[in-house]
């Protein structure tokens, strides 16, 4: 290159470098800005965060109170209140889906991890925490140099309850406790609200805490980022058939609402301290989420919550327009309004407020009630404590985006979320001093825009699975078999097949994509899409060894043709594997990495889509042919179950200790005590009869002992099959795991707590839950132990 090119190629640069500051605010408007907005007691951070609340809705007019009612608030230019914007993602990192996030200043990029489904499949609590630390610090430093709000509308907590669903891949998968944990964790992260045992990660922050850098204000009331638990409640379809997610209503028993739906957004609050609620498009039994005051007053009064109600976008809307639910768009305001709903993504309280306030439906305090929770977290975030870059953690900026740490953690998560499926005669991991050549086929082998699945935004350094072979073997070869993933033509297999033929070992990537799985499409089929199916068993045919078969996608898969073909030693499942996802991938093959994850979720058989996707029972029911829904109720064939998963060692088990009786003796309410005088023999207890739950809780010590010749993690996960007392009792259900690390041929002790209240109840047709006498299985692997509990 010439001096003058070289020098053109210079000042390029510098163009693109200058063009890309200028469109970040060197000096961003935030409220209290001195010298002439500083003074209002809004801004006096000695004050009590209700105080500045109130202080803050007192001075507004009801213009000004309405046009703060939409996702996209006004600015309030006399008080020196710039516009905000409540609308920005973090699903699985910083997203570019929501207006409130640009990559179009310092920032071009945030780390990407795998898609939450993945993450969830490591059934590792710890790393749920760090992924959330990560993307919340990443989220603050774009927010930081204006590129973010701070109010960010994840996590989806919804149950994967049917595996046609669009939007499973976005969830913890199907288990209540498991989607509730990850909740806990994710949110306890991306807030800041617990800064322990997360490793080098925030070891900056703790330094500056302990120095006095950072004061917890208002008992731990400070928020880093606000997250939003979603979608309240029973929202897990999109469009099948006649059914649309804007005008469906789920009809769920008081029994699954209490023991399936409820759950995770409980914990979202009591554990994880949500700052954010975001009620769903559809009605639940007749009346709209949005509206259904007992439902959100039951998250507030009873649940605890602290934080903001939230609709979805346009779910205000869709109340009138779409359910039908009130003749007029007034009434539709002054109904989720008064139910407790906060805000509308979208302008329609905007738009309709004041008539709905001048019609006398509505009254000034229906909005201050609002306003003080929307003000209170905006105050806890420190949006009204000056500028934000002298603020608690006012030092993030762009140098703590798509940093060697979170990257390396990115990498992780893909690792720990990979599921072996199969595995004949330890195919896998390859020898890489063996392996001469590679091919890889497959229309996403070497596709990298759908990696993250949705709600991703633009990741650091993505690369492709076929990117990430090519650091094992000297030669590797692509052929993509079919133009993309709908797969309507064969036109590429020959090109394919020719390909697997010349190589040493073959993996074909085949599977689902945004194409086939997403927000607002669901599926018709869980098989292979296309000619996938065909493309799979010609280029096994036609490979010198059994090929690897790699799948992508959120949504359970039949891959019975796989399972039961010679020609197809192994089968992975990588899901949407995030920006690190190639090198992880690589890295299981060749035994850089022992898998270990377990699918978070049940793969059901093609003939599950014969049941209707709007019926929202879990619990089987024979008479009218009704198999169930998730591992705890279904009764019918199965892929591959909740929780399966191989590894390339071999893990046992042995009970430590455990009690083999529970005495409720002494832990009884007054009323209890008469019933049981009475009553010769019980069945059950409710729990709520219970005097104290947690002195009933033991430890089951449990001993892991590695037995082959490789390192590896494994996820221990202790079930309970309680006594049958009545029709609905949950076949199994989790009620612990942990992710163990255990050397080759060594062992690893772990202690998992058991609550009987909690783990070992059930709930009754009545929506109440109750303990079970009699003699409780607790499962580990092939391991049983009986528990009797006893008055």
């Amino acid at each position: 290159m010439s001096l003058q090119l070289k020098f053109l190629f210079f000042i390029l640069q510098l163009l693109a470098l200058l063009i890309s500051i200028s469109s970040s605010d060197p000096n961003p408007q935030f409220p209290c800005q001195p010298p002439h907005f500083n003074f209002y007691p809004f801004c006096n951070t000695s004050l009590s965060i209700t105080d500045r609340a109130q202080s803050l809705i007192s001075l507004l007019t009801l213009e000004e109170k309405i046009h703060q009612l939409s996702n996209n608030a006004s600015g309030i230019p006399r008080l020196g209140i710039p516009p905000y914007e409540w609308w920005s993602e973090s699903l699985h990192g910083v997203a570019s889906n929501g207006p409130g996030v640009n990559f179009n200043g310092y920032v071009k990029a945030a780390t990407s991890f795998p898609q939450v489904l993945v993450t969830a499949a490591s059934f590792n609590r710890t790393l749920w925490f760090k992924i959330g630390l990560a993307i919340g610090i990443e989220a603050k430093a774009m927010y930081n140099v204006g590129q973010a709000g701070l109010t960010f509308w994840a996590p989806n907590i919804n149950i994967f309850r049917d595996p046609r669903w669009g939007r499973g891949q976005e969830t913890p998968g199907e288990d209540p406790m498991v989607v509730s944990a990850y909740a806990i964790q994710f949110v306890k992260g991306f807030q800041g609200g617990s800064w322990r045992g997360s490793g080098e990660l925030i070891d900056r922050f703790e330094r500056k805490r302990a120095l006095g850098g950072y004061n917890d204000d208002e008992s731990g009331d400070r928020l880093m980022n606000s997250a939003c638990c979603k979608h309240f409640i029973a929202y897990d379809m999109e469009k099948w058939k006649n059914f649309s997610r804007y005008s469906f209503n789920a009809v769920v028993t008081k029994q699954d609402m209490e023991d399936t739906y409820e759950p995770p957004f409980r914990s979202c609050i009591q554990q994880g301290k949500a700052s954010c609620l975001m009620c769903s498009y559809n009605a639940v039994n007749g009346v709209p989420a949005c509206a259904q005051g007992d439902l959100l007053q039951k998250a507030r009064n009873e649940w605890g919550f602290k934080g903001y109600i939230t609709s979805d976008c346009d779910a205000v809307a869709t109340v009138q327009e779409y359910q039908n639910y009130t003749r007029k768009a007034d009434d539709a305001v002054a109904l989720v309004l008064k139910a407790g709903m906060d805000i509308n993504c979208g302008s329609y309280l905007v738009r309709h407020t004041r008539t709905t306030i001048e019609e006398g439906k509505l009254q000034d305090k229906d909005i201050d009630r609002a306003l003080l929770n929307l003000f209170s977290v905006q105050l806890r975030l420190g949006l009204f404590d000056g500028d934000p870059r002298k603020g608690q953690f006012g030092e993030l900026g762009p140098q703590n985006i798509c940093t060697t740490e979170h990257k390396m953690l990115a990498l992780e998560a893909a690792r720990q979320g990979i599921v072996l499926l199969k595995n004949e005669k330890k195919f896998l991991p390859l020898n890489r001093n063996v392996v001469s050549s590679i091919a890889i086929i497959g229309p996403m082998a070497n596709n990298i825009s759908n990696m993250g699945g949705d709600y991703t935004g633009f990741p650091c350094d993505p690369k492709s699975f076929y990117e990430g072979l090519l650091g094992y073997v000297e030669k590797a070869s692509y052929a993509s078999g079919c133009s993309d993933v709908p797969c309507d033509s064969d036109a590429g297999f020959n090109d394919a097949i020719l390909t697997a033929k010349k190589a040493d070992f073959v993996v074909v990537v085949a599977g689902l994509d945004l194409s086939q799985e997403t927000e607002d499409h669901d599926r018709a089929s869980l098989l292979l899409p296309g000619k996938q199916m065909a493309l799979v068993s010609s280029v096994a045919v036609a490979s010198k060894r059994p090929i690897i078969l790699v799948l992508t996608g959120g949504g359970p898969l039949d891959v019975s043709f796989a399972e039961g073909d010679r020609n197809i030693a192994s089968i992975l499942w990588v899901g949407y594997p995030g920006e690190a996802g190639g090198k992880a991938l690589a890295e299981v093959i060749f035994g850089d990495f022992n898998p270990g994850g377990r699918l978070p979720m049940t793969w059901y058989p093609e003939s599950f889509t014969k049941i209707a996707m709007n019926d929202m029972n879990m619990r089987a029911n024979p008479f009218r042919g009704y198999p169930g829904r998730t591992y705890r109720f279904y009764t019918g064939n199965r892929v591959y179950g909740f929780g399966q998963g191989l590894s390339y060692t071999k893990f046992t088990y042995k009970l430590l200790s455990a009690p083999r009786t529970l005495s409720l003796s002494g832990s009884f309410t007054g009323t209890l005590t008469e019933k049981i005088l009475h009553q010769r023999e019980l069945d059950y207890i409710h729990v709520d009869e219970l005097t104290s739950c947690d002195s009933l809780s033991f430890y089951v010590h449990i001993s892991v002992a590695n037995v082959g010749d490789r390192d590896g993690s494994h996820v221990v996960m202790l079930f309970s099959r309680a006594p049958k007392i009545f029709e609905g009792t949950p076949e199994k259900q989790l009620i612990a795991f942990d992710r163990v690390h255990t050397s080759s041929y060594g062992s690893t002790e772990t202690s998992i707590i058991v609550i009987p209240c909690d783990h070992l109840s059930i709930v009754d047709k009545h929506g109440k839950r109750i303990l079970p006498l009699g003699e409780h299985l607790l499962t580990l692997g092939d391991l049983e132990h009986s528990v009797s509990i006893v008055t």
